[in-house]
């Protein structure tokens, strides 16, 4: 049913996808979508506003118009899906880590043309990056982005010694991205392990440093791939800490 009444209004253009006022909303009326916050549903918006102070842009604000009316019930159903999503082993077999709305799982569609940084430099090379958050401990184990995907699996110093990073692994594919030695290297292997037997994920390349220590990207991987029992091509490629590929295996 129908009426004209307050609802959240939300500016896309002034929307950077930054999160914040995803949890400022007791009903959970407001996800993060392809990058932008938006309204899952009229129903779910009690028209109040609490969210309109944690937009740092300006982007959210209230309007009146006709709209479905507030229904409180569906809101209690709605929340309590959306707790059993976020505990739930087939999403993901822990609570982030992390609080933070930027955690929240989202499919970027990278820039096509090269945008001036801050400094007014108009040769900025645009990001290939297609999928946020990238870091192992906080991806969710199910995802759209590893459907039928191309996944890169990279020790976190590769983009720092590879000055071409993004326009050699990355362009229309998936990254992951965490440090063998220094992070939870069972835990990766298990999650890994959960990601590989959950997502339809067409091939895996593994992308580490020469070092010795961060071998065990390419042994943690190995191991992962084999208790999932997927059949999934995959290849390595070794980084010198000079930037040179030095060892490309498949």
């Amino acid at each position: 049913m129908h009426a004209r009444r307050k609802i959240i209004k939300i500016d896309e253009e002034k929307c950077d996808g930054c999160g914040l006022c995803v949890p400022a909303c007791a009903e959970g009326a407001i996800q993060v979508i392809d990058g932008k916050a938006r309204l899952v549903s009229e129903v779910y918006c009690d028209g109040l506003g609490d969210c309109l102070g944690e937009c740092p842009r300006g982007a959210l604000t209230i309007e009146e118009r006709e709209a479905e009316e507030f229904d409180e019930k569906a809101v209690e159903r709605h929340l309590v899906e959306q707790k059993a999503q976020q505990t739930a082993p087939s999403q993901q077999s822990d609570p982030l880590p992390c609080g933070c709305p930027g955690s929240a799982s989202q499919t970027l569609k990278p820039r096509q043309t090269a945008r001036p940084d801050a400094e007014g430099d108009a040769g900025t090379t645009p990001s290939a990056l297609g999928n946020w958050p990238v870091q192992l401990h906080l991806v969710p184990v199910v995802a759209p982005y590893f459907n039928e995907a191309r996944l890169v699996i990279a020790a976190d110093c590769v983009p720092f010694s590879f000055a071409d990073f993004h326009r050699k692994f990355l362009a229309g594919r998936a990254l992951l991205v965490g440090c063998p030695k220094l992070d939870d290297a069972e835990a990766y292997r298990e999650k890994l392990a959960q990601i590989f037997r959950q997502n339809d994920i067409k091939s895996v390349e593994v992308v580490y440093m020469e070092v010795p220590c961060c071998f065990g990207l390419v042994h943690l991987v190995g191991k992962a791939l084999e208790e999932s029992g997927r059949d999934i091509p995959l290849s390595f490629t070794k980084v010198g800490i000079h930037g040179e590929i030095l060892e490309v295996k498949s």
